[in-house]
């Protein structure tokens, strides 16, 4: 099938290949608006100094920056232990943080590393990222050798929520619904063994057409 046939088959099915992809993208923006909760992303950041930092020469200052930078994923990596979520549940009077995604970001060639807590609740969010940013520091101090472990900008509770992305899920169920009409109008075609014009019937038969009958009006 060509692109000229492709084109023929979307504009013979005009109305469903309109219809479609407008009734899957209503579809998402009403289950989008009205069944999916709204999420809330509350960020903190802290700055990891190592016990080596009280040097003053170039060579320490680069061991020290290499050594924060090992810290910085050692915490990240500690953020999602089991210890530290529970640690920050209970400082939380919560059973559990089952419905808070925690990340740890950390630039390669800096000692700040970023907490993000996303979660239902703007409040909670916020909460269990300041919890869990001092659950990491007790630890850090304590068992990691870590001298400074500094929070820079405590979490607070966000204004506007991060998630879901509404209008993506739109887009995407269009684009999904262009493609299934496209795809099954196609599938129709190539399905449908019916002789329609005279290349058919010359493809089909593999003999020439020689004659035309037109189609008579009824009563004539």
């Amino acid at each position: 099938m060509t692109l000229l046939d492709l084109l023929h088959l979307m504009r013979k099915h005009l109305k469903v290949v309109i219809a479609l992809p407008i009734v899957c993208a209503v579809a998402m923006g009403i289950f989008s608006f009205a069944v999916m909760p709204n999420s809330y992303t509350s960020d903190t950041t802290f700055y990891v100094l190592s016990q080596q930092s009280n040097q003053n020469n170039a060579s320490s200052a680069v061991s020290d920056l290499n050594a924060g930078q090992m810290i910085a994923n050692d915490i990240a990596t500690l953020a999602n232990s089991d210890f530290v979520l529970q640690d920050s549940a209970q400082s939380l009077g919560m059973q559990s943080l089952s419905g808070y995604k925690v990340s740890v970001t950390s630039a390669t060639n800096s000692r700040v590393i970023t907490l993000s807590v996303t979660g239902k609740d703007a409040q909670g969010s916020a909460d269990v990222a300041n919890a869990v940013a001092n659950s990491i520091s007790k630890i850090a101090k304590d068992s990691m050798g870590v001298d400074g472990f500094n929070i820079i900008d405590a979490a607070k509770t966000p204004t506007a929520p991060s998630g879901p992305n509404r209008v993506l899920y739109t887009a995407v169920a269009f684009l999904a619904g262009l493609f299934v009409a496209i795809a099954g109008i196609v599938l129709i075609d190539m399905l449908n063994t019916k002789i329609r014009d005279a290349e058919d019937a010359e493809e089909t038969l593999g003999i020439p057409v020689v004659g035309r009958m037109p189609t008579m009006k009824a009563g004539r």
